[in-house]
């Protein structure tokens, strides 16, 4: 026998959990469905593991760094991974936990199993039927593999953090920001990574300048990054893999990364079957309100592509939820998003990259800065951190801004609210600066470097 809710949630991912919350707050009878885990990839597979290595992986550095201080330090520190491994499944277990606990002190009844849809208003749990004329579908994405011989050898970022031992050669595979993420934590903690991409420059996406001064300074951390370099074979080669590269070398490694982009989790989901469409990069078609082709089934967050960041899940799954059983919502500004990446060194963006401005106005001001972080001069690494404003040279409205060093994605977020408030570039250099900190270089950038007018 059916149970009728006023929605079904398919996914218990940052959007998916934000949407039944809300909705079940503003009276609605909720279902939330989940096969996996709670909190989807940000908790368990994603950000916070991500970040709590990326803490770990910096130990090492600030070590090194502290000598030139005048910290002496008798013996060589170790790493211990499993102490690392087991501290994290603790802490993720412990955020399991509260998600389940804030669905349940919500209303929202919580489903264990894979929900499949088999008709616009009817979910099917393994015998369990429940039916809806609002179903949610909030699944996020599932990471890509490439076809290649010996592709079963590789791992990706789902099982990267809990292997069994610590790798002490690692091939990372792909330019964006997990694969660089996972070069810089794993080169941190020991291991002799190298990261292969098959383009001309790793980090596609964001802006130039910035590519190509991270480039330089993961290389010299140690990583071994390649670009024009691509892996056709793995095969296993005694307790570790041989891998072949698209020049006629092969190198042996302990493990193998794949980080080559995530597709739509849709399997087994039936959403296709019921009339949903795709969009041509194979993400769900949705409108401003979150709907599919099929009026009764929605979507959102990385699922139906867009930024694929937890904060926008969330801002999705408020609106979803407010625009359904509230007094209405907008979908989220897509637009000026502030975002980082723990690669190491960090990157902070928010706005228009420089090719982006190009395409879109008439007149920019381009303002760089490129320096040593005062904790460098005495440390003696050698790090430079760079900094970026692209400016609309006829409103003098601040377009962009962009960063590569330390605490870029902390000095960000506040450049965010700037820069979406519409902030002119004689406002920023108005604002008295903190001092001495890399963020007050922001408001001090006042020789122009490039001028362009198209």
């Amino acid at each position: 026998m059916g149970s009728n809710y006023d929605l079904i949630v398919i996914g218990a991912g940052s959007g998916g959990v934000r949407a039944a919350r809300i909705a079940a707050s503003l009276g609605a009878k909720v279902a939330i469905i989940e096969d996996r885990y709670m909190g989807g990839t940000c908790v368990n597979v994603g950000c916070v593991p991500k970040k709590l290595y990326v803490y770990a992986s910096e130990f090492g550095a600030a070590v090194e760094d502290a000598e030139g201080f005048g910290w002496r330090f008798k013996d060589a520190p170790e790493f211990d991974w499993p102490t690392l491994t087991q501290a994290k499944v603790k802490e993720i277990g412990r955020l399991n936990g509260i998600y389940r606990k804030m669905l349940n002190n919500s209303g929202a009844t919580v489903i264990d199993g894979r929900g499949k849809i088999t008709s616009a208003t009817t979910v099917e749990v393994g015998e369990q039927v429940l039916t809806s004329d609002r179903i949610l579908i909030a699944t996020g994405g599932w990471p890509v593999v490439a076809d290649i011989p010996g592709a079963e050898l590789a791992i990706t970022s789902n099982e990267i953090f809990d292997l069994p031992s610590f790798p002490k050669r690692l091939l990372t595979i792909g330019g964006g920001y997990i694969a660089t993420e996972f070069s810089g934590v794993f080169n941190g903690l020991g291991s002799r990574v190298t990261q292969v991409y098959r383009g001309e420059l790793f980090m596609r996406g964001f802006d130039l300048d910035i590519r190509r001064h991270l480039l330089n300074e993961v290389r010299m951390t140690g990583v071994d990054l390649r670009m024009n370099t691509d892996v056709t074979q793995l095969e296993q080669a005694g307790d570790g893999i041989l891998a072949h590269f698209n020049d006629g070398t092969e190198a042996h490694f302990d493990a193998v990364l794949y980080a080559i982009g995530r597709r739509p989790n849709l399997d087994g989901l039936g959403a296709l079957e019921a009339g949903v469409t795709l969009n041509e990069d194979g993400t769900i078609a949705v409108n401003e309100n979150f709907q599919t082709a099929v009026p009764t089934i929605y979507a959102l967050g990385d699922i139906i592509g867009g930024p694929e960041l937890t904060p926008v899940a969330l801002a999705e799954g408020m609106a979803f939820a407010h625009q359904q059983f509230g007094q209405g919502g907008n979908a989220p500004d897509y637009q000026n998003v502030a975002t980082a990446v723990f690669s190491q060194p960090q990157v902070g963006t928010c706005g228009l990259t420089q090719e982006q401005a190009c395409e879109q106005y008439a007149h920019l001001k381009i303002y760089r800065s490129d320096f040593k972080p005062m904790k460098h001069t005495i440390s003696g690494r050698e790090q430079r951190s760079f900094m970026k404003l692209i400016v609309d040279g006829d409103t003098d409205r601040v377009l962009g801004a962009h960063m590569v060093g330390p605490d870029a994605g902390e000095i960000m977020q506040g450049l965010g609210i700037a820069i979406n408030m519409g902030a002119t570039k004689a406002q920023f250099d108005a604002t008295i600066g903190i001092h001495p900190t890399a963020a007050e270089e922001f408001v001090t950038m006042r020789t122009l470097s490039e001028e362009i007018l198209l």
